[in-house]
């Protein structure tokens, strides 16, 4: 039984409570598992075993760093952890075949070596093992909804019970979408590479769709007690520079999408700090303190905006980003240009006509020429179904008969919205609607 710690050239910091342990680990989990993962599955070459011995790696921390301290590094360590992990299951198998006795013993030699000189993984390593396994999960041998639900559990570490509330699916059909994408990943088998530039066109819509929920999933939480989940975003953020770090001959086609999400997420997220007050309640944007606003990312989106639109070859990331720059710039809610913004609906919508694209478009519609405007175009979404369980639609639809005097009606969308949501902040602010409707 090999034992992957204590490594001499480590420190560690003193023993913590059980308790706060079991947070740092819980949010070392949160933050760090997709790079851990990522560079275990480099190292071992299989998904399964990758997060078997992760997990495992996790468990022992418990455990270890009760007595000994958690590392200053913590990421290094769960992964030379769980590489040893892996060869103890490996080494447990009945029989081995010809494959694994080499896995086993190249694994050996790489574990033998970092226990007497501790085997240091750089950051940039890394970064381009998290950019190969969304390359793989991303495969376009395996289904669109395969790739996504294995890419947000996989590389991102969301769970399946995340993943199913924004899928509107059950947590047990979202886990048989994953061990089906797992299964062909091996059967096939799907190589571990970010793929070769003709290749890039059939797998970067995937990928940025991925990365594109990863953000949503940050920047507005399906449920919880927080309206933002920070880590996500930064996540997705990172995701975004990794793809725009391609080397120019791989990714010239599809830069101008590249640059269009990740304008479009750090122009959003640059909002973060002024969308809740100090206590957690919810700010909608027209109340926000701009002050608040993150300047330098405003500055770094509206620059890739320019870039993209000036290829002319954008899609409707860079449309959305556009948007969201329209916002960024305007000095507040009054002074913004609401003609360019309900255009640049006008023409996502064309491109991407979805309920929520026309949704957003009639809320635009509403603040350039009134509530009734909008309220009309509202209906006309609600109409078509898809938004039935929607509660921003209801909440959207709700605040045009507010500010119509329409009070009756006003209360009933609200109820309706306030029974859809399950984030607790959107609660609170509906409820705090209702009241003053009274």
């Amino acid at each position: 039984m090999y034992c992957a710690t204590p490594f001499a050239s480590l420190a560690y910091m003193p023993p913590p409570v059980p308790e706060q342990l079991s947070r740092t680990i819980e949010t070392l989990y949160r933050t760090e598992s997709g790079r851990v993962l990522a560079t275990l599955v480099r190292l071992l070459g299989d998904l399964d075993l990758a997060e078997e011995s992760m997990h495992e790696a996790f468990a022992a921390a418990l455990e270890s760093w009760t007595l000994a301290g958690i590392p200053e590094n913590p990421r290094p360590w769960l992964i030379s952890t769980a590489r040893f992990k892996a060869i103890d299951a490996i080494r447990r198998r009945v029989r081995l075949d010809e494959a694994q006795r080499d896995l086993v013993a190249h694994m050996e030699s790489r574990a033998n070596a970092a226990s007497t000189g501790y085997e240091e993984i750089g950051d940039e390593e890394i970064e381009d093992d998290r950019l190969r396994l969304i390359f793989t999960c991303c495969h376009p041998a395996l289904p669109p909804e395969g790739q996504v639900a294995l890419t947000l559990r996989e590389v991102c570490g969301l769970t399946t019970e995340e993943i199913a509330r924004a899928f509107l699916l059950t947590p047990a059909a979202l886990a048989q979408r994953i061990v089906r994408a797992k299964a062909k990943i091996r059967e096939t088998p799907i190589p571990y590479e970010v793929p070769a530039p003709q290749e890039l066109p059939e797998r970067l819509d995937a990928v940025l769709q991925v990365i594109y929920l990863v953000f949503n999933e940050g920047y507005s939480a399906a449920s919880g007690a927080e309206v933002t989940r920070a880590e996500l975003t930064g996540e997705a953020i990172r995701l975004g520079r990794l793809l725009a770090e391609l080397k120019p001959e791989a990714s010239k086609p599809e830069t101008p999408e590249i640059m269009g999400l990740l304008a479009l997420m750090l122009l959003q997220e640059s909002r973060r700090a002024a969308r809740t007050s100090p206590t957690g309640e919810l700010i909608l944007l027209e109340n926000q303190d701009r002050s608040l606003w993150n300047r330098e990312q405003i500055e770094e989106g509206v620059s890739l905006v320019e870039k993209a639109l000036k290829s002319r070859r954008f899609g409707s990331y860079t449309l959305q980003a556009a948007i969201a720059a329209v916002h960024a710039e305007a000095e507040s809610v009054a002074a913004t240009d609401w003609r360019q913004i309900v255009a640049l609906y006008n023409q996502l919508a064309r491109i991407q006509p979805s309920p929520v694209v026309h949704l957003n478009r009639a809320v635009a519609i509403a603040m350039r020429d009134g509530p009734e405007a909008g309220l009309t175009h509202i209906d006309a979404v609600l109409e078509h179904g898809e938004l039935a369980n929607y509660y921003l639609a209801h909440s959207a639809r709700a605040e045009m008969y507010r500010r119509l005097g329409r009070t009756a009606e006003a209360r009933s969308s609200y109820e309706k919205a306030l029974a859809l949501t399950q984030q607790e902040p959107e609660r609170k602010f509906l409820q705090v609607r209702l009241l003053q409707l009274k």
